[in-house]
């Protein structure tokens, strides 16, 4: 008894998925791809994407790193912007 209401006092409150998480969410790895995009500097040593424009030198690993930076980085907004009660 003493470990489950040790265990529910330990877990964030979080918010339900909604729109604006969504809108916070997809701007912190847009934010995280265009970070990436000017500080990785060996880019484009394998695959590289089939997007051609901004992404020309840009691979799936740069992919797959910028977008997990992003979805870090969007866990501590969301977080942090829903103990503030914005969100």
């Amino acid at each position: 008894m003493l470990y489950s209401t040790l265990l529910l006092t330990t877990v964030p409150h979080t918010i339900p998925w909604s729109l604006n998480v969504a809108i916070v969410m997809i701007a912190c790895n847009l934010v995280a791809i265009a970070i990436g995009r000017f500080a990785i500097q060996n880019a484009g040593q394998s695959m590289p994407l089939p997007i051609q424009g901004p992404f020309d030198r840009f691979g799936v690993p740069e992919l797959l790193a910028t977008t997990s930076f992003g979805h870090i980085l969007g866990a501590g907004m969301i977080l942090g912007l829903s103990n503030a009660g914005i969100l």
